[in-house]
C-alpha cells in the first residue's frame, strides 16, 4: 500500500492537516491503495526536514507540506526559506513535496481567511491524489487557470489557436 504524507505545523492559525486529511479519505482507494501518514512540527522552517523524513522513513510517494506564515518582514523571509528548503528536499528524494503555505495577509477577513486555508488544504490534496493515480485529469486541467485558496481565473483567450 502507498501512503501520502502530511504535514503542518503548530504555528498555523488554522488545521490545514486535518483537511487534507479529510479530502483524501474520500478518494478512491483510501484504505486499500494508499494511506495517509501525519506529522506536525513547530514552524514552517521545519517542515522540509519532516517531509524528507517521511519519503525516507515512512516511505511516502507524496508530501503535502502545509504552513501558514505571519505578517511580519521576517515571517516572509522565513517563508522564503522554507520554500528552499522544501525544494531541496524534492531534488534530495526525488520525490514530490507539495507546498501548501496560506499567507496570513493574503486576507483581513479572519473567517475568509480560514475559508483559503480549507480551500487550498483540500484542494492541493486532490492534487497530490491526483498526482499519484490520475495524472490525466491534471493534464486535462493544463492552462485553465485553476486555482487553489480562491475562485479559478479561467484560461485566456487567444485570437491565433
Amino acid at each position: 500500500m502507498q501512503r501520502i504524507g502530511v504535514v503542518d505545523t503548530t504555528f498555523a492559525r488554522y488545521d490545514m492537516g486535518a483537511e487534507a486529511l479529510d479530502e483524501l479519505s474520500r478518494c478512491p482507494g483510501y484504505g486499500r491503495r494508499f494511506e495517509t501518514i501525519r506529522r506536525t512540527v513547530p514552524g514552517f522552517k521545519d517542515l522540509a526536514v519532516q517531509a524528507k523524513k517521511m519519503i525516507e522513513e515512512d516511505s511516502c510517494k507524496i508530501v503535502l507540506a502545509l504552513g501558514m506564515p505571519g505578517k511580519a518582514p521576517i515571517d516572509k523571509t522565513c517563508a522564503h526559506e522554507a520554500s528552499s528548503g522544501i525544494m531541496t528536499a524534492q531534488l534530495m528524494t526525488n520525490t514530490p513535496i507539495l507546498e501548501v503555505f496560506v499567507h496570513e495577509d493574503e486576507e483581513e477577513d479572519p473567517v475568509r481567511l480560514a475559508e483559503i486555508c480549507r480551500d487550498r488544504a483540500r484542494k492541493h490534496a486532490m492534487n497530490a491524489y491526483m498526482m499519484l493515480y490520475e495524472p490525466d485529469q491534471l493534464v486535462a486541467r493544463a492552462g485553465q487557470g485553476v486555482r487553489q485558496g480562491s475562485s479559478d481565473a479561467g484560461p485566456l483567450v487567444t485570437a491565433h489557436r
